[in-house]
């Protein structure tokens, strides 16, 4: 018989989805919620993961409403923060519009209007990437690791005290 491991904790995933409308209202109401929830995980507002969270949610929810869009169809945010980050998934329903691959990305000219999104997420998320759906889908999925380490006694939320802009 073999004695029980005494220190393993099972390993608690937090999920949030939710599906917004096209419109850069569903946009900017993506990043309140983000923050928000984060703010519910023990992410708290003002904090450097929390700001840099709302901000590739503010940016991927913006292309999913610019580039993704199709009349009728809502894009779908969702939120997770797993052992060591939080991870934030935009999907969208126009697969045939395709970011580039996060090595491709050029930054665009200084007097360019557009083109700015993506170097704003490669910028402040630590891993980003796309992923196809099953037609006619995309999502953009990007994380943002958790300084410290992740307490199971407060339900996976971060031992770091820092907090999370509510913009």
């Amino acid at each position: 018989m073999t004695a029980p491991s005494a220190a393993r904790r099972p390993v608690t995933v937090r999920v949030f989805t939710l599906r917004l409308s096209a419109t850069p209202r569903g946009a900017r109401l993506a990043r309140l919620l983000a923050a928000t929830q984060l703010h519910a995980w023990g992410i708290p507002h003002g904090s450097d993961v929390c700001d840099r969270t709302a901000a590739v949610v503010a940016e991927l929810a913006a292309n999913a409403v610019t580039h993704g869009r199709v009349p009728g169809r809502d894009f779908e945010l969702r939120l997770s923060l797993v052992v060591g980050s939080v991870r934030v998934e935009v999907t969208n329903t126009r697969a045939e519009s395709r970011p580039p691959a996060p090595g491709a990305v050029r930054p665009p000219h200084p007097l360019d209007e557009h083109g700015r999104g993506l170097v704003v997420v490669g910028a402040l998320a630590d891993r980003w990437e796309v992923l196809d759906r099953e037609p006619p889908r995309k999502t953009v999925r990007a994380e943002i690791d958790v300084p410290g380490r992740l307490s199971p006694a407060k339900g996976g939320a971060p031992v770091d005290g820092r907090g999370c802009a509510n913009h």
